[in-house]
């Protein structure tokens, strides 16, 4: 059986637009691609990167087991020009697992769901386009709930559906 995983993709370096394209694409050609947002233009967060990000939601179907996927966005992200210098810093790629259906997963190199999502109006708001009746299985509220709840007050624009 197919697990629905549902991802965030963003970055501030390069060519955003395409870059994001070719990200999309890349899932899309592996795994069926269920859904995905509109994209954001966002302002960074964590304090450590500068430029503007563009980020979308997308969400697909894999047989493949977590650990397993994570590998493969890795690959993408690097075959991107991710550099991984600068923790939370300026970057062409990033790909994070928020959800992998209602699974919870705490290890070293792994946690879903992702466990800043919460604090990041970057990530809530286009999830809510998506998904906005989804109950968050540690915290038991909906993505609609969170983003009302949330206090990041950083500037999220949609740009293109």
């Amino acid at each position: 059986m197919k697990s629905l995983v549902t991802l965030i993709l963003g970055g501030n370096r390069g060519d955003r637009k395409i870059l994001l394209d070719s990200a999309v694409d890349a899932l899309a050609s592996k795994y069926e691609l269920v859904n995905k947002s509109s994209v954001y233009e966002t302002e960074a967060w964590g304090g450590v990167a500068k430029g503007l990000f563009l980020n979308q939601i997308i969400q697909i179907k894999t047989d493949q087991a977590p650990l397993n996927f994570l590998a493969f966005i890795q690959q993408v992200e690097m075959s991107l020009g991710r550099v991984r210098d600068e923790f939370w810093g300026d970057r062409t790629m990033d790909i994070d697992i928020l959800f992998w259906d209602d699974l919870i997963i705490d290890s070293p190199t792994l946690k879903i769901p992702h466990p800043y999502m919460k604090a990041r109006k970057f990530v809530l708001e286009p999830l809510n386009e998506l998904s906005p009746d989804f109950i968050h299985p540690v915290l038991g509220k909906t993505i609609n709930v969170l983003l009302q709840e949330c206090k990041d007050k950083s500037k999220v624009r949609r740009i293109k559906k």
